[in-house]
């Protein structure tokens, strides 16, 4: 699977005398291979300047994943992708505009948040201080009737406490799942700060951060959980061997080089885990992945002899298969092979086309463990 899309890049497995379109060609081939396997067509190129990723972002990575990027816990994530949006409305204090183009028409949106810095509120004058006021989200449907019934949509309302500061976050889920079918109706959103009552308040006793005014981690933030359907058999992490400090070393591709007679050893070995390393920076993908820089996908190699142990895990399939061969009862059946037979799955921190920056998770990624089969 994996193993067999990283082993076509390497140069050492060739011809004698292969041309340089040849390699690089196969190189091509190979490359395109393995994004399919992340599910791209082509590679997002790199920011054009600097950015440094939402703070939620990288907490939700390394809440979700080892520092590989081996999954902790595949229940922590609703859905296997988390998508975040930036304010594209240039700092206006209370609207907020979210372009969603890099969503795909086979995402399904599961939940969608807006998340808001809270400033610290502005000092009152006067005997009637109060501690909460209530914040309204609207839908904004007319920009040029947003003080009439039919311009704006209310999502969200909660009270929220005048003391302090820090995030709020709304759920706005229904009014994403309206714009990613039609992107033409996404108008944005309007905040209003209200009293108790809901009577408008002049000046507002509280703000939120805008995308112009305030430093990059506090910026106006939507925040999609959604899932592609992409599902495969991965298990959890639980009894993970090496856990997260499993060190990866060296190329992205295992060294088909060395002597006849040690790869003729290899084989006799029993069938057991070996390392597989992929390297982001070595395929040229580090400048559009923010973590890991890479990770160890192990892969299965040795021989799998009658009679089969348990320490083979072997399937009765393959007990019966080994039976057969042994016995040579039956022409053209070969002995059982040394395959995976538990896979976890991985995660992606990335800046997408769009420089948005995304989480997503990999099924079937990583061999836990090798049995004959």
């Amino acid at each position: 699977m994996l193993g067999t899309v990283l082993l076509l890049l390497l140069p050492l497995a060739k011809p004698a005398c292969p041309s340089q379109a040849g390699v690089a060609s196969r190189r091509a081939e190979a490359l395109k291979r393995l994004l399919e396997v992340f599910g791209m067509e082509d590679p997002p190129p790199p920011p054009a300047h600097f950015k440094q990723p939402p703070q939620y972002m990288v907490d939700l990575f390394n809440t979700v994943a080892n520092a590989d990027g081996v999954t902790k816990n595949p229940d922590i994530l609703e859905g296997n992708t988390v998508r975040s949006f930036l304010d594209k409305t240039h700092g206006e204090k209370m609207r907020f505009l979210f372009i969603l183009s890099s969503v795909a028409k086979n995402e399904k949106i599961l939940t969608a948040e807006l998340h808001l810095f809270r400033l610290w509120p502005r000092v009152t004058d006067g005997p009637k201080r109060h501690h909460f006021c209530q914040v309204s989200i609207y839908q904004v449907l007319d920009k040029s009737e947003l003080d009439t019934p039919g311009g704006k949509k209310l999502l969200a309302a909660r009270l929220v406490s005048l003391q302090g500061s820090g995030w709020e976050v709304f759920a706005i889920t229904q009014a994403v799942r309206d714009w990613t079918e039609d992107e033409s109706s996404n108008q944005g959103l309007l905040v209003m700060v209200q009293g108790l009552g809901g009577s408008p308040l002049d000046p507002p006793p509280l703000q939120f951060a805008s995308g112009r005014d305030h430093h990059e981690s506090k910026k106006p933030m939507l925040v999609l959980f959604t899932d592609d359907g992409r599902r495969g058999a991965s298990q959890p992490m639980s009894g993970f061997p090496g856990g997260s400090h499993t060190p990866w070393h060296g190329s992205l591709l295992p060294k088909l080089t060395g002597p006849r007679n040690a790869r003729s050893l290899d084989r006799l070995q029993p069938c057991q885990k070996h390392p597989l390393s992929v390297d982001f920076e070595e395929i040229g993908w580090s400048g559009w992945i923010i973590s890991p820089r890479g990770y160890n996908a192990y892969h299965c190699k040795g021989s799998c002899p009658f009679p089969l142990g348990e320490n083979m895990r072997p399937t009765n399939h393959a007990t019966v298969q080994s039976i057969i061969n042994a016995l040579k009862l039956s022409e053209g059946v070969s002995s059982p092979c040394c395959v995976p037979d538990k896979l976890y799955s991985i995660n992606l921190l990335y800046f997408d086309d769009d420089e948005n920056v995304v989480l997503k998770q990999y099924d079937d990624m990583v061999a836990g463990s090798c049995g004959c089969h």
